[in-house]
């Protein structure tokens, strides 16, 4: 792989981090709380983590990420620059709480728990990203790589796993955070995410051979029984 592509992969996920950690040490006035040293190396250990089982069972997506394709959708550019605009403020807004004491009396309990569902979620998310070779950062269809529809894995029981484990990740972390209003700002994620989960769906029902037959079998697009 290009070595110059390399730096500047692990150079920008370095930044989120560093990112991240501004905007939430910056905006609660202070660098002692647990939680959002927590929530740092929840990331960090999920970067690492998630290099490592790319580079293992899923290479061409990580080639994919080191030189990310072009031709994404206007509809799908639009999403995630609001989605990683609006996770930013999920961060301003857990600092500004625990600056402020707007939410009280919230157990470490629930912290602890929301550890565990961030966790979880990205279990879900890795194994999604690891079942499917084409799993792609945008919603495209690969015909430079004779784009299939995956039936294996988390694929098995619904049709956009890795959406479930994102959601879950985008939820539990400002409960981690311990923040009422960090948490709106993550339901909103959690709805473009539900938003772009059914565009993709249409896509793929309409430009991607074989899906229509693989979404007769797999009736669900996120939640067994509901959608």
């Amino acid at each position: 792989m290009n070595k110059k592509l390399i730096a500047l992969y692990i150079l920008d996920q370095i930044l989120s981090i560093a990112a991240m950690g501004v905007a939430l040490f910056w905006s609660a006035g202070r660098i002692e709380w647990w939680a959002a040293w927590a929530a740092i190396a929840v990331w960090l250990t999920f970067f690492t983590a998630t290099d490592i089982l790319l580079l293992r069972f899923n290479p061409e997506l990580m080639a994919e990420r080191l030189n990310p394709p072009k031709g994404a959708k206007t509809w799908d550019r639009a999403i995630m620059s609001i989605f990683r605009l609006t996770t930013l403020v999920r961060y301003i807004l857990a600092g500004l709480d625990q600056r402020y004491g707007w939410t009280v009396g919230f157990p470490v309990a629930a912290q602890l728990a929301g550890l565990v569902v961030c966790v979880m979620g990205y279990a879900l998310l890795a194994w999604a990203m690891t079942s499917n070779t084409f799993f792609s950062q945008i919603v495209r269809i690969q015909s430079d790589r004779d784009h299939a529809v995956v039936t294996h894995g988390p694929y098995r029981y619904v049709r956009h796993p890795a959406y479930i484990g994102m959601i879950l990740f985008e939820l539990a972390m400002s409960i981690l955070l311990a923040s009422w209003w960090s948490l709106l700002a993550s339901g909103l994620c959690a709805i473009l995410l539900i938003l772009r989960t059914a565009l993709e769906d249409r896509t793929l029902l309409a430009e991607l051979s074989g899906y229509v037959e693989y979404a007769r079998q797999v009736r669900y697009r996120l939640l067994p029984g509901i959608w």
